[in-house]
């Protein structure tokens, strides 16, 4: 499935609101033990699914998809 068609896009999209939600659960559960951990790792993650979601818009490919095939 190629970025640019309509399916790709809407896929891309979903992927980058699935992983801006998550990174806004894992801000929202993070304790303060570990909150330098929490806000790194839902930054990093609120980052990529932005990208996605910009990357729907536009057309282009993500950062995501740019991994590799993920299992």
């Amino acid at each position: 499935m190629h970025e640019s068609s309509p399916t790709g896009r809407i896929v891309n999209a979903a992927f980058g609101l699935l992983f801006v939600v998550i990174a806004i659960v894992i801000a929202a559960t993070t304790y303060r033990s570990m909150l330098a951990r929490g806000l790194v790792a839902a930054l990093v993650i609120g980052a990529l699914g932005i990208d996605a979601l910009v990357s729907a818009a536009r057309g282009t490919r993500s950062w995501l998809s740019r991994i590799g095939p993920l299992p």
